[in-house]
């Protein structure tokens, strides 16, 4: 289930993340869930939804780091 908008994002990424974040985790969503459609390209019993999922959150990781108040912020 591809989102559209980042208003369509889980609350537990709209409520977390910072909107160029979110945008970041809608397109590395979508993109993963394009690429791991076949449950071979998946690891275990992911299913594909939550390999998109991890995958998003990855993509975030790499431009955003958590600070010590509990908040995303763009890494230096």
């Amino acid at each position: 289930m591809p989102y559209d908008k980042r208003d369509e994002l889980p609350d537990g990424v709209r409520n977390v993340l910072p909107p160029k974040a979110q945008t970041i985790y809608k397109e590395a969503f979508n993109s993963a869930w394009d690429e791991y459609k076949d449950p071979e390209d998946r690891r275990g019993n992911d299913s594909r939804e939550e390999t998109a999922h991890r995958v998003a959150w990855a993509a975030v990781k790499e431009k955003y780091e958590k600070g010590d108040d509990d908040k995303w912020h763009p890494k230096e």
